[in-house]
């Protein structure tokens, strides 16, 4: 039987947000230990399908609880459950993040979120230098189709180094290559959402593939990998 989310688990976190406390969550805790069971099997199923088309080495199902320390909001439970999918390092880079939300706040994420500073700069500097092969690779049919235009960060000014008025300053700007894809409770819970995850994993692979060849060699075409 194909794995799908539970309704359940959109209502316990629905429930969550309105009574984020420790003693309401101890009071319903093997609840939340139930569809958490429920819902790593759904990850686990995530990941086995990625698998068929990308080199998966971690799948990492994130903790409900809150680290708080260093937060103004102090509420000790996330409203949210999630999980991400690692690709093998070092030669393949990119990373996959699934966000199970009440209200219609679910979501994939994909990309760089926080690239290192070097591979910032390693980004920029092969848009400097080809940046029409990077924009065909984000406006690609697929690719557009199910994850729509590039987002993430940028400076307001050109990063430092890079000419303001290189053709490509819109691209260079950019401090996170991210893409995002809101998906409705009704979408989160039919039965074909593992379905649809999968078809939007598979069309980012490009764009991964070309930032993996990007972050492996220098300028030249070199490989930087031992």
């Amino acid at each position: 039987m194909q794995q799908q989310v539970s309704p359940e688990v959109l209502e316990f976190l629905k429930e969550l947000k309105q009574n984020n406390n420790r003693d309401w969550f101890e009071e319903h805790k093997s609840e939340f230990k139930a569809l958490e069971k429920k819902l790593k099997g759904f990850y686990e199923e995530v990941g086995n399908r990625l698998k068929q088309h990308d080199d998966i080495e971690k799948i990492k199902a994130f903790r409900i609880y809150r680290d708080v320390r260093f937060s103004k909001n102090k509420t000790p439970y996330k409203s949210h459950m999630a999980a991400s999918f690692t690709r093998r390092k070092p030669a393949l880079r990119g990373g996959y993040y699934l966000h199970i939300a009440p209200e219609n706040e679910s979501f994939l994420a994909v990309g760089f979120w926080k690239p290192e500073k070097e591979d910032l700069f390693r980004i920029r500097k092969e848009i400097e230098l080809d940046g029409e092969e990077f924009r065909e690779i984000i406006q690609e049919k697929e690719l557009h189709k199910f994850w729509g235009r590039l987002e993430g960060e940028q400076l307001k000014k050109a990063p430092k180094g890079f000419d303001k008025d290189h053709p490509h300053i819109d691209l260079l700007n950019f401090k996170q290559y991210t893409f995002t894809k809101k998906f409705s409770d009704k979408e989160v819970l039919s039965v074909n959402f593992i379905d649809k995850i999968d078809a939007h994993f598979k069309a980012i692979k490009p764009f991964f593939d070309y930032m993996s060849s990007v972050l492996t060699t220098d300028l030249n075409g070199v490989s930087t990998l031992e």
